[in-house]
């Protein structure tokens, strides 16, 4: 007979099983509710459809078109567990179900979360909207442009695609409504970069940052939660005619710290302190008397500035540019950017000045001149100028001749030059003097010319008897023209034998007039001249007479009266 077996449970075994088959039979009889969120499982994907169990009476299906990515490509497969929203139960028992508004619902919790807890959430930036961007956090929200970042954005299209964590502003569920903030983050981050700053920056130390901002007077550099200002003195150790010709705005430049303001939170940078300032050496690099190169980098009336190298310019004052003494603004010789040969003719390293010269690469013509052109020698050149006191005469550039009126001619009186020349006219003329220490060209015309005066002596010796044309009549004489640019006088003390006061009113201008030759000078261009001597037999004791009375009578011609009076009126 066999042995029977008796199996005992207990009472928690028994409990266990029935509650788990409670639980099992509970489970297979729970039905979803419209607008509940559930748990779902993917038990078959179709080309149309994704079937989703989520324990209710029967499977449901979701449209393939809410599990596609950007490629078209299905993202989920059999076993995948996910949320997903019931919409409404179908007249034939199935369940509209969403993914989605899963999602979004989803989505939303935890905006609130977020939103409660200053947090932060991943999002998408999709298009340009009016106002600002369209971002994908989950549900579309809303970025204002004042939002975008901690300064204006010039090129809003190149964010888009891009992913940035945001700060929820505000929300409405019912509206649909979020608007976020990446400011607020970098604003966040900026503050505490600006904390570190402050307690590490110094002044003297190389700094990095970039470039926020271009003025006329300077450029704004963000050194990491600062700004500091770089003005544009201290940009460059040369010429910066605009921050914009040397930087742009989001470069990114090292700088000095030269100055640091913690009680007002200011920070002055400087660019070329990064260098040695040119100035320092100049002397070693740029001797008095040495020939080098520069670039024209301003013209005014007064002259060019030339810059040697960064930092270093030179004045070429107007009148070193050329030996010419025209005046010519150098704008006619040179233009800004021309690379000019200069010589050094003195430095001022204190005043940070620089004399420079063009005309000294050059041979100075009045070193040759005097070999050019000797004292004699004849000459012929074009009228340039005419004044009341002579003419001038081109020799070459930068020489000019003067011919003084007194040197036209011989024997004509010449009020102006005026009235003999004309500008532009070329003449001959000889060489008088060359100053080479003033620069000055003396000229002659009537040098071309012998002087009547010296055949005069020969020609009109004492006792000879001439017959002229009076020209002038005066107090103290009668002028005669012996021949044409020849003049004697006959003092009144030569007229008569007898006392006479004066010749006025005995002769007249134009009339014809004999006398006796008692005196030639061609040294001093004067001819004496008696009406008595004519009659008197003794020349000798007249000639005698007449010197003295000379000494005390005065000039014996009209220019030598002429020159009287002058001399008489400059002395008053």
């Amino acid at each position: 007979m066999a042995k029977s077996t008796t199996t005992t449970k207990t009472k928690s075994d028994v409990d266990a099983g029935e509650m788990s088959f409670a639980q099992m039979f509970e489970e297979s009889l729970k039905v979803a509710e419209v607008g509940e969120v559930v748990s779902g499982t993917v038990i078959a994907i179709s080309n149309d459809f994704v079937v989703v169990d989520i324990g209710d009476k029967s499977e449901s299906e979701i449209h393939c078109s809410e599990f596609r990515n950007e490629n078209g490509e299905i993202e989920v497969k059999v076993g995948d567990n996910f949320d997903v929203f019931v919409e409404k139960r179908e007249a034939e028992g199935g369940l509209k179900l969403s993914r989605e508004k899963a999602i979004g619902i989803k989505v939303w919790e935890d905006i609130a979360k977020i939103q409660e807890a200053d947090g932060t959430i991943s999002g998408r930036i999709d298009s340009r909207v009016k106002g600002g961007l369209s971002v994908d956090i989950g549900v579309p929200a809303f970025l204002p442009y004042s939002q975008i970042d901690l300064r204006p954005v010039k090129d809003l299209d190149s964010l888009i695609g891009q992913t940035f964590d945001f700060k929820v502003l505000k929300y409405n569920r019912k509206r649909n409504n979020v608007v976020i903030s990446r400011r607020a983050i970098l604003e966040d981050e900026r503050k505490k970069l600006r904390e570190e700053m402050q307690s590490n920056l110094i002044e003297g130390q190389n700094v990095t940052g970039t470039i926020t901002n271009i003025t006329d007077y300077g450029i704004f550099i963000d050194l990491g939660g600062m700004d500091g200002l770089c003005h544009i003195t201290d940009l460059s150790w040369g010429r910066v005619s605009h921050p914009s010709k040397l930087f742009k705005v989001g470069e990114e430049i090292q700088v000095k710290v030269l100055k640091y303001d913690r009680e007002n939170d200011k920070v002055s940078l400087g660019v070329k302190q990064l260098k040695d300032d040119p100035w320092a050496t100049v002397q070693n690099r740029y001797p008095v008397g040495a020939k080098t190169k520069g670039k024209v980098v301003s013209i005014t009336d007064y002259g060019v500035f030339a810059e040697l190298e960064e930092g270093v310019e030179g004045l070429i004052h107007v009148s070193e540019m050329s030996w010419s003494k025209k005046t010519r603004h150098p704008s006619k010789i040179v233009s800004v950017g021309d690379a000019v040969e200069v010589v050094i003719l003195n430095i001022d390293v204190d005043a940070k000045r620089i004399s420079l010269g063009m005309k000294q690469l050059q041979p100075n013509p009045w070193d040759l001149v005097s070999e050019n052109y000797p004292v004699g020698s004849i000459i012929e050149g074009k009228i340039k100028n005419i004044t009341d006191f002579g003419v001038f005469i081109g020799i070459e550039e930068g020489i000019d001749g003067l011919i003084h009126v007194s040197d036209l001619s011989w024997t004509e009186r010449i009020k102006h030059p005026s009235e003999k020349y004309a500008k532009g006219e070329t003449i001959q003329a000889v060489v008088l003097k060359i100053d080479r220490e003033n620069e000055r060209f003396s000229l002659g015309v009537k040098q071309l010319e012998p002087d009547p005066w010296q055949a005069a002596i020969e020609k009109y010796p004492v006792g000879t008897t001439v017959q002229g044309k009076i020209t002038n009549v005066t107090e103290f004489g009668v002028f005669v023209e012996v021949e044409e640019g020849i003049e004697g006088l006959v003092h009144v003390s030569e007229i008569s034998k007898e006392k006479v006061t004066t010749p006025v009113g005995m002769y007249n201008v134009g009339d014809s007039l004999e006398a006796k030759v008692i005196n030639v000078s061609a040294k001093d261009r004067k001819i004496g001249l008696s009406i008595k001597a004519l009659t008197d037999d003794s020349g000798e004791g007249s000639y005698e007479e007449y010197k003295q009375k000379q000494a005390k009578s005065g000039p014996s011609t009209i220019g030598d009266l002429l020159k009287e009076e002058m001399d008489n009126k400059a002395q008053e």
